[in-house]
């Protein structure tokens, strides 16, 4: 083996400790509920965007997996949440999933509907959670022990966990409306209020997955 060799193989094994180190650090919470034997992440993705559900995820994983390079899946890119998606769904002891319409987010606003996916996403799941680590909030209707963290996908792999499942899983859905609803974008700007998106909306008018509260700075 030559000594360039040698360092790459170096590089490699201090970047891969380096990783673990921060998976460890991310494990902290799971670490101080580690006598409860489900201990559940929950995250949302969707709260912004002109069009489009809110999705909730709550995840389940074991507590003697690991699961590298797991972050909150805004620092990732596609690729890498796609992958991770794959072992994740692959890996946890259980995982649900709740979403809400763009008529219950009219209906009740964007928070209520939030919670109410978070609490679907919960009952989905195989099995029922000892405690929830949340990403910032606390909620309501819901029994069981609950964590808000701030920043909770940056500091908790369950949290980490649940919102790359839920970030993954509501892209797909909005590619799959840009091919029923095309020239507003949705497949790149997943509903959020892009140049392209607006413009079409002002161009083309609203479709049925559009938020009727979020929209009227927009249309006539």
């Amino acid at each position: 083996m030559t000594k360039k060799e040698q360092e790459r193989l170096e590089r490699q094994r201090i970047k891969l400790e380096e990783e673990r180190e921060r998976i460890y650090n991310m494990k902290a919470y799971e670490r101080i509920y580690g006598d409860r034997k489900y201990i559940c992440g929950i995250d949302e993705v969707g709260r912004g965007p002109l069009a489009g559900p809110v999705v909730a995820c709550a995840v389940i994983l074991p507590p003697d997996e690991e699961i590298l390079y797991i972050n909150d899946s805004k620092k990732l890119s596609e690729k890498k949440r796609e992958s991770l998606y794959d072992e994740i769904m692959e890996k946890a002891v259980a995982v649900g999933i709740g979403m809400e319409s763009p008529a219950v987010i009219d209906e009740i606003n964007i928070l209520q509907a939030t919670y109410k996916a978070m609490r679907t996403a919960i009952k989905n799941l195989s099995v029922t959670p000892d405690i929830l680590l949340n990403d910032a909030v606390t909620i309501p209707e819901v029994e069981i022990e609950q964590v808000p963290i701030i920043k909770g996908d940056a500091k908790s792999v369950s949290i980490a966990a649940a919102s790359i499942v839920a970030k993954v899983t509501r892209d797909r859905l909005m590619a799959e409306y840009d091919s029923i609803y095309p020239g507003y974008g949705f497949a790149s700007n997943k509903g959020y209020g892009s140049r392209q998106h607006i413009d079409a909306l002002k161009a083309l008018g609203k479709t049925p997955i559009h938020r009727n509260s979020f929209i009227g700075n927009f249309i006539n």
